[in-house]
């Protein structure tokens, strides 16, 4: 069975999208596509169909491949919790904490339950596309790597580099990775890939030629920046960072960016609304007292994050929306946020601690150390409804008595206030459901549009893909991967 590795020169070069277009691309040949990531960082994760958590990107990828998700596809997800410690899942299960501290001897020692995980899904398919984190030229993180050139070695995968010119310098950035990296970790490396690029490509073939010289790679292609992009969830916050393009005569549902945000691709298909504006609120701005409707999203360290929220005055922000009579949602977190009390007495999140919530809905949370991740199906607001729940702790009080959502399971998930204008639910996805997404608008007076939100994202990766086949050398990168050769 054959690989291809895709590394990058820096973080949010675009190695994510650039798999999963390979991935399509290649599927669309008759492939058997899987994707693997060996570790990644993300507050942003998909339940799998094992029962896990993987990273929201191979979750895509996996989408791409038309694949189900399994664990397998990210074996060590790292979910950062607090400045220096991030909790730790192995095979799609919590094993636990890492910080700062233990960080790089506890990596190297999965490097073995990571060559299981590859294994198993070499042994599926045609050929496994494998995604690295951040930069080979981190070589100050070499010892003990897994996430890419130790990876690529233990594993014996060719790697092609990935440098984005939309940031600048990518001639020194893939020559300066040449020039740091250890011999043996840039013979490893087949070639480099362009990405990110504006105008017109033959403006830049003397610096393509001067790469191939200087770093003795060859050059697979330069790929333009590919908008149908913009259509795919993202996994990295980096992208919240970015201000949106200011609209008009649009409701706007603004959404405060907490420290440690997780699962902010929950409201990628309102974006998919004419009739909304999605305002993601950073540190330092108000909630704007115009929102129609405000979302408190998905959290890794709830209580800290309830602090956060405090400290910029979202607090105040949030309840004075809610005296004018407007539409508030939390979700996961968000949802715990809402209640009157959110204890964690094992100290889960950290420090043993309990803090007051907002008190909009009458429940109280208590953190504990099973999380619940599992796929659920149901009817909320009269309409059908899908997505999953991945979180620590259970949420009761007399608020859940008018649950949210019916679920098929016979379950009941979530709580709406007596007015109906705050509603807390713990499924993830949920506003992928056209229907579901039409009936929570109507409340902010939108009429939703009714796409499709999985066919737009799937129809969004043929498009990369078919954009990546026209500049990409793909019959070149299958022969480094050991097809065709």
């Amino acid at each position: 069975m054959a690989a291809l590795m895709l590394q990058g020169t820096g973080s949010d070069v675009g190695k994510s999208v650039l798999v999963a277009a390979l991935c399509r691309a290649l599927t669309h040949r008759g492939l058997r596509v899987l994707p693997f990531k060996p570790q990644n960082m993300s507050n942003n994760a998909a339940v799998t169909t094992d029962g896990g958590e993987i990273g929201r990107a191979q979750a895509l990828q996996a989408m791409a491949c038309r694949a189900e998700p399994h664990s397998d596809m990210n074996p060590v997800l790292l979910k950062p919790q607090a400045d220096r410690t991030s909790q730790l899942i192995v095979h799609g299960r919590v094993r636990g904490t890492l910080g700062s501290g233990n960080f790089r001897e506890a990596r190297g020692a999965l490097m073995t339950e990571v060559l299981e995980s590859y294994h198993r899904l070499r042994s599926r398919c045609d050929i496994v596309i494998v995604e690295g984190a951040g930069s080979p030229a981190e070589i100050n993180l070499r010892a003990g790597d897994i996430a890419n050139m130790g990876f690529a070695r233990a594993a014996d995968v060719p790697v092609i580099l990935i440098g984005d010119i939309d940031r600048g310098g990518v001639i020194a950035s893939i020559v300066g990775t040449r020039a740091v990296i250890e011999a043996e970790d840039a013979a490893m490396i087949r070639g480099f890939l362009i990405n990110k690029f504006r105008g017109d490509p033959a403006l830049f073939d003397d610096g393509y030629r001067e790469i191939e010289r200087r770093s003795g790679w060859r050059g697979l292609g330069v790929i333009p920046w590919l908008s149908a992009a913009a259509r795919l969830p993202s996994e990295d916050a980096v992208i919240l960072e970015r201000p949106a393009d200011p609209r008009e005569e649009r409701r706007i549902i603004a959404c405060p960016i907490l420290p440690r945000i997780s699962n902010f691709d929950d409201l990628d298909p309102l974006k998919l609304e004419p009739g909304v504006e999605v305002v993601m609120v950073p540190p330092g701005r108000p909630i704007p007292a115009e929102a129609a409707m405000i979302i408190l999203p998905g959290s890794k360290a709830v209580i800290a994050d309830m602090a956060a929220l405090r400290a910029e005055g979202w607090d105040i922000d949030i309840r004075a929306h809610h005296r004018r009579g407007g539409t508030i949602v939390g979700l996961c977190g968000g949802y715990q946020m809402l209640g009157r009390r959110i204890a964690d007495p094992l100290g889960i999140e950290g420090a043993p601690a309990e803090v007051e919530g907002l008190g909009l809905l009458d429940v109280e949370t208590e953190l504990s150390p099973a999380k619940i991740l599992r796929q659920v199906a149901g009817t909320a607001l009269g309409a059908p409804v899908a997505g999953y729940e991945m979180h620590m702790g259970e949420t009761r009080g007399p608020g859940t008595k008018r649950a949210f959502a019916m679920l098929e399971d016979g379950g009941r998930d979530g709580a709406v206030d007596p007015a109906g204008r705050v509603i807390g639910s713990y499924l993830h996805g949920l506003f992928a459901s056209p229907a579901l997404r039409r009936a929570l608008l109507a409340r902010i007076g939108v009429t939703g549009n009714g796409r499709d939100y999985a066919a737009d994202v799937d129809a969004a990766l043929d498009a990369v893909a078919a954009e990546f086949a026209r500049h990409a050398e793909i019959d070149a990168m299958l022969r480094i991967a050991g097809i065709g050769a």
